[in-house]
């Protein structure tokens, strides 16, 4: 799942959780992180490749924001996945159970 590698780089979940309290912009981002404003560009990139994250345009300024809808997916995938290792366990753990 793209989002999950976008996901992967410490910076970039950075951004993301920034994003997740409110929208900024390139620059407001840029100070709040050790890296250029040309990085955070890239890693946003990314993010919105991956279907995290939007933006609009302010001016001159490109405002971005969660994107609700990628989140969406990205947290049903997640929840199957849970759901699944949990149906895993409790197999195993019954089949314990009878063996005992």
């Amino acid at each position: 799942m793209d989002q999950i590698a976008a996901l992967g780089e410490g910076t970039r979940r950075q951004i993301f959780e920034y994003l997740s309290k409110q929208p900024c912009a390139v620059g407001e981002l840029a100070a709040q992180l050790p890296v250029t404003r040309s990085a955070v560009s890239q890693h946003l990139k990314v993010l919105q490749d991956a279907g995290l994250v939007g933006h609009r345009t302010s001016g001159t300024r490109h405002v971005y924001h969660i994107d609700p809808e990628g989140v969406a997916k990205l947290r049903a995938y997640l929840e199957r996945t849970w759901e699944q290792a949990l149906l895993n366990f409790k197999t195993l753990a019954e089949e314990e159970e009878n063996q005992a």
